[in-house]
């Protein structure tokens, strides 16, 4: 855990302040394979404050200025969220299977309640986190949630992702904007233009993909024809080799979307992070080379795989360093008496958060 609490603060800067993380692999193994061993014993319960020891780690060392940042949530609060949703999927499962008219008019009844779980799960986070002793908060509305993480999603779908750069907007506007550290808010506007930019490029890697896919495809078309028409015209071997083609074929489609997706998800948070600003004149910054964190991602499924998930604790931490390297923010004014005013505000804001700070839903 970091233990830079006691440093100086900078004196005015026009720099951009960088975050740092100081964990290490090693380190984080230890918590992960206990959290591992723990959570299978106990035939999944200790999951709750699994979550709560890996992200205490996390934000432990997530440092900015000399300061981590600080994860308050308990585990019982987490399991108790988990409960009340296993409880109703196991209500909701007898009912279908019962009544399913009921089952299905219960199902989109709770489909609207959708949009108060995001918001609460998303004010639960905020609220649990703090840097400086500080909390932070956050204040959207159900109208918001239901337009940036179901409309959104749903439009972007049905135009074939041609609108996801407006719901990209959409759901960065929602978190931004009704972020708060104290009380001091967020605000976020990403122009339309830039996401669409970062969009294109991913869209030309699917299309690129797809190319590929189809061209090997049409060069094999006359065994595809057979193989449907007749599969036992064909030679065993032959039959073999076009399973194999349509297995290869298949994870190329997953490969050329989840590359488009990681570029697409890099260049959006660079747009969005950058066209922050806190309290009105702070400047948040975000640089991620979209081909670098494309690599890390990749690399790091690739290697947790080939050793069955142990390298995993390596890969969480690899990815936490490259992603905080590359987050930072300029104040505007004097850092030490921007932080102090903002502890003195915080600490009254704050305060009815430590006396009931509600359940995290899991979404």
């Amino acid at each position: 855990m970091s233990t830079t609490d006691t440093a100086p603060l900078p004196a005015a800067s026009q720099d951009f302040h960088r975050l740092s993380f100081t964990g290490n692999a090693a380190e984080y193994f230890g918590i992960w394979i206990v959290n591992i061993l723990l959570t299978i014993i106990t035939l999944g319960i200790y999951s709750a404050w699994a979550k709560v020891r890996r992200n205490r780690y996390f934000y432990g060392n997530t440092v900015l200025l000399g300061r981590a940042f600080e994860y308050h949530a308990k585990g019982k609060q987490i399991f108790i969220g988990r409960l009340i949703v296993l409880g109703y999927l196991v209500v909701y499962n007898i009912i279908l299977a019962v009544l399913p008219i009921a089952g299905l008019v219960v199902g989109l009844v709770v489909l609207c309640f959708f949009p108060w779980l995001i918001m609460r799960g998303l004010r639960f986070s905020a609220r649990v986190t703090s840097y400086r002793n500080v909390r932070f908060n956050f204040v959207g509305k159900m109208g918001g949630a239901f337009i940036a993480f179901m409309a959104g999603p749903v439009m972007a779908v049905l135009s074939l992702g041609i609108l996801a750069p407006l719901a990209s907007r959409w759901m960065y506007r929602y978190l931004g904007n009704n972020l708060r550290y104290g009380g001091r808010s967020f605000t976020t506007d990403p122009k339309l233009g830039p996401i669409y930019q970062t969009w294109f490029f991913s869209a030309l890697i699917i299309v690129l993909g797809l190319l590929v896919i189809a061209v090997a495809a049409l060069a094999n078309l006359s065994l595809i024809v057979a193989l449907i028409d007749n599969p036992n015209a064909l030679p065993p071997e032959f039959q073999a080799s076009m399973v194999v083609l349509g297995i290869v074929a298949y994870l190329a489609v997953l490969l050329s979307f989840g590359i488009a997706a990681l570029f697409y998800r890099a260049g959006v948070r660079n747009i969005a992070w950058s066209a922050t600003r806190f309290d009105g004149k702070h400047e948040l910054k975000s640089d991620l080379s979209r081909f670098r964190y494309v690599w890390i991602a990749v690399s790091n499924v690739i290697i947790t795989v080939l050793t069955l998930g142990l390298m995993r604790p390596w890969a969480a931490v690899r990815m936490a360093r490259y992603i905080n390297e590359h987050t930072a923010i300029r104040f505007d004014g004097d850092v030490g008496e921007i932080l102090a005013t903002a502890e003195q505000e915080g600490s009254a804001v704050g305060a009815e958060f430590m006396e009931f700070e509600g359940f995290d839903f899991g979404f």
